[in-house]
């Protein structure tokens, strides 16, 4: 699929298809399915797949998505699923997928509990609400499970999140900053401004290694390269 429902702000496919001239900003959030790769043959890769990497699966693509979903497994790959999950596609996977249950491991980004939050940066995805539903759903389900809190969108509480979370996580919760937000952020209000401070003020060297010192020793917790190189240089 070329665009992205959701349309998030940060988005690093968004910045790059506006970047080198392939969409125009205010039509990536109209999906195009693109039916070639749809109808293709997928064969059997070494390692991981992540699916999808350049867009999430929404009510809109999930045919689309689905139908690739099922030639990645069918040929036997193990698949990485990568969502801000929308409950009725998360619900449609595990049910339709659950012969393929031991090759398949949901990562779901929630960068925050708070909706201002997350409606702002990401503003056509799912509520919090609904995607701790989903995960709910898909642990229950016995699918493996795994959190991805890259961006952090609000460090100030990522505690409170961490706890929420945690109980429902059978792989890891893995916590990053959100990388070149100067670049990727087209600041234009002044609402955008103040929350790239934010953002920024929130994942300073500092505010970032208090978060690390508080959580270093849980065993559920991983950390991504941008975390990585300020606790390295400490």
């Amino acid at each position: 699929c070329t665009g992205c429902a959701h349309d998030c702000c940060y988005c690093y496919a968004k910045s790059m298809a506006i970047r080198f001239g392939r969409v125009f900003p205010h039509v990536w959030k109209e999906e195009h399915v693109r039916w070639k790769d749809v109808n293709k043959r997928y064969r059997r890769m070494d390692g991981t797949v992540m699916f999808p990497s350049s867009h999430d699966i929404t009510p809109g693509n999930f045919d689309a998505c689905y139908t690739v979903l099922r030639k990645l497994l069918e040929a036997g790959n193990q698949v990485l699923v990568v969502s801000k999950p929308h409950l009725e596609c998360i619900s449609r996977i595990c049910e339709g997928m659950e012969a393929h249950r031991d090759r398949i491991l949901f990562r779901f980004t929630i960068g925050a509990q708070d909706d201002g939050i997350l409606s702002f940066w990401e503003p056509n995805a799912p509520t919090y609400a609904e995607r701790r539903r989903a995960l709910e759903h898909a642990f229950q389900a016995g699918f493996a499970t795994s959190v991805s809190v890259e961006p952090m969108l609000d460090s100030a509480h990522i505690d409170s999140l961490i706890q929420d979370l945690s109980p429902f996580i059978t792989d890891a919760l893995w916590i990053g900053k959100m990388n070149d937000i100067r670049r990727r952020v087209k600041i234009e209000d002044e609402r955008t401004r103040e929350e790239v401070s934010r953002i920024e003020a929130g994942q300073t060297d500092e505010r970032i290694l208090e978060i690390y010192r508080r959580h270093k020793d849980n065993p559920l917790i991983k950390w991504k390269e941008s975390i990585k190189k300020i606790v390295d240089c400490r």
